[in-house]
């Protein structure tokens, strides 16, 4: 049992534990769809110096269980924040923690593998609960996540990103193709060509 401070929502969260080695990107690995039902410990000691912003995310929402990390520094300094990490995550309903030895938590995953974990975060603290909570976890093993991170509904791209911003602009209502892009998560990718782009669910 790891004990630290709060950076996020209060509430309890559960999920397959796996831990991220990136120097940076937090922003990113937090909304990518694959580490949905996941906790993610970052072993980067300090975790959320500049900020959160919307170009960063990977989709329109953070899909990490919750957060795991060491330090969490006391000013976020970017020219593109928009937000702390803190306030990214409690915006979003999302479980952080802080103050953790994450070496030693991720040596112990490094050893044993994903794990299942619970981060409890408020005034009702029950260890009890989250060791239980935890227990019951079924895991990854036979779960549909693609249908949990997948669009709803099928849509039109219309964002566009890049220097071919202009280029596409001007041909956007006479594609040279049509592309139906499945995962979701290669729509971004995909703008830099001159096509009509239509997410679909998976």
């Amino acid at each position: 049992m790891f004990r630290g401070v709060s950076i996020g929502a209060d509430g309890l969260s559960v999920g397959e534990v796996v831990f991220n080695t990136s120097m940076t990107g937090y922003q990113e690995i937090l909304t990518d769809p694959s580490y949905s039902q996941q906790i993610v410990t970052l072993t980067y000691p300090h975790i959320g110096n500049t900020g959160t912003n919307k170009e960063d995310e990977e989709s329109s929402a953070i899909h990490a269980q919750g957060l795991v990390i060491r330090d969490l520094p006391l000013i976020a300094s970017n020219f593109r924040n928009e937000q702390s990490l803190s306030d990214y995550l409690k915006s979003q309903n999302i479980v952080g923690i802080a103050d953790i030895d994450t070496r030693k938590l991720t040596r112990l995953l490094r050893e044993k593998g994903a794990q299942n974990g619970c981060i409890v975060a408020g005034d009702n603290l029950d260890e009890a609960l989250a060791l239980a909570k935890a227990k019951e976890f079924p895991g990854l093993k036979g779960m549909d996540l693609a249908k949990e991170v997948t669009t709803q509904e099928t849509y039109q791209w219309k964002q566009v990103r890049g220097h071919l911003r202009v280029a596409f602009l001007k041909r956007k209502t006479t594609a040279s193709c049509h592309i139906t892009l499945l995962p979701t998560t290669s729509v971004q990718n995909a703008t830099s060509y001159v096509c009509l782009l239509t997410a679909a669910a998976a």
